[in-house]
């Protein structure tokens, strides 16, 4: 009588130590075949949120040599970009999987071989393959009569009609030659979905200050180097606006609210989302709990952040939650403009280009680096006096810092 199958053989040897375990990270063990000479790359987990992805590219072909763990395939979501590893050192046998497909967790792209060169059905050498047709015995051709026809006159071609004249207020279109057509990424297609839907959803609203720039960057001026031989990081004027809105949120909680239902949710903290414009699209990461952090601590999380959007590593968990958005849109150029809010939020933060401009001061007129800043809030929790009031918070903290160690 066959013995019965103890339940964690079904499960794999984890089975038993982990009833409740997700089922993508079962899927995610490779699979062996061949005795242990082969083993599957298989789609990893990519997150609770995000069931599918699309193969954007292999960094590897058949027959390449990958090391354990090294990337060989990138996945692209509507959030992050995500590798898809070796699960062995050894050859890529065969590719499963296309660029372009949509893959599930679990999904096998490509097998991986521990031997030194790919499978023989794989890949045929040219030689090998020239040799094979050269000992195929070609049959000699058999010599047929020549058959000799008089020679044909040629008709005279009909002349083919004029091209039809078109109308002069008919638009001329370019040829399609001079188009590319290619498919979105998935991480545009979901920007585009959410600030489409946010403009559905609020009632936007933006309010405009300028404020003058010139104590921040002569504090800067003055202390960069020692701030950089300190904490090992460079003093940007990023630091002060962050310092800046935090006092601005506390003083006005309800920018720092949002609408759920028929509530309305406050929160007693502050996670700061700071845009970040990288070569594959807008991501937003996010430094949480801003309100206990000082200047050194926020550059440097805003430094690490950065680094790992414009390469690709940064985690979803690392770009969850955020209560109000700032975005930097002076390190391109821009003068003014009017940003859109990142929802679920209520509220985002424009800055602009530091220009120098003709201003008023104490009576006479005297050019001062200056920069417009804009608020757009959602008008049906925000009013135009907690806006103002906030801006105007922002404002008095960047053109005299010493307000921060006052509180004032």
């Amino acid at each position: 009588m066959p013995s019965k199958v103890p339940e964690y053989d079904k499960l794999g040897p984890l089975g038993n130590l982990l009833p409740n375990a997700s089922p993508y990270q079962r899927w995610s063990r490779l699979f062996s075949s061949d005795g242990g000479e082969s083993a599957d790359a298989v789609v990893p987990f990519m997150g609770e949120s995000i069931t599918d992805g699309t193969l954007a590219t292999f960094l590897k072909k058949p027959g390449d040599r990958v090391e354990q763990d090294e990337p060989i395939a990138q996945i692209e979501t509507d959030k992050v970009t995500i590798d898809v590893q070796s699960p062995l050192s050894g050859v890529i046998e065969k590719l499963t999987a296309s660029e372009g497909d949509t893959v599930t967790p679990g999904t096998k792209i490509a097998v991986i071989s521990k031997s030194d060169a790919p499978a023989s059905d794989t890949h045929v050498a040219p030689s090998e393959e020239k040799s094979e047709k050269e000992s195929i015995p070609k049959k000699p051709l058999e010599e047929k009569p020549v058959k000799v026809e008089p020679p044909k006159v040629e008709k005279p071609k009909p002349v083919a009609p004029p091209p039809p004249k078109t109308s002069p207020t008919e638009p001329q279109l370019p040829p399609k030659d001079r188009e590319r057509r290619v498919p979105m990424p998935r991480l545009r297609k979901r920007v585009a979905t959410r600030l489409k839907d946010s403009q559905n959803t609020f009632a936007l609203l933006t309010t405009f200050n300028e404020v003058d720039m010139t104590n921040l960057m002569k504090l800067r001026s003055e202390y960069k180097d020692e701030f950089q031989k300190k904490h090992g990081v460079k003093l940007g004027l990023m630091s002060g606006f962050i310092k800046g809105a935090v006092t601005a949120l506390q003083n006005q909680p309800v920018v720092n609210a949002v609408i759920d239902g028929d509530d309305i949710i406050y929160r007693d903290y502050v996670d700061i989302s700071i845009a970040v414009g990288t070569p594959k699209g807008l991501v937003v990461p996010v430094l949480r709990n801003v309100e206990n952090m000082g200047f050194a601590d926020i550059e440097k999380k805003i430094n690490e952040l950065a680094t790992k959007a414009n390469q690709g590593t940064i985690s979803i968990d690392e770009m969850a939650g955020g209560t109000f958005t700032i975005s930097n849109g002076g390190v391109y150029g821009s003068l003014i403009s009017t940003p859109i809010i990142n929802p679920p939020q209520s509220a985002i933060l424009g800055m602009h280009s530091i220009l120098p401009r003709p201003v008023v001061v104490d009576g006479s007129i005297v050019s001062r680096p200056m920069m417009y800043l804009a608020l757009t809030y959602d008008h049906r929790l925000i009013d135009g006096r907690e806006a103002v009031l906030f801006l105007r918070r922002i404002k008095d903290v960047v053109e005299d810092p010493r307000r921060l160690l006052l509180d004032i």
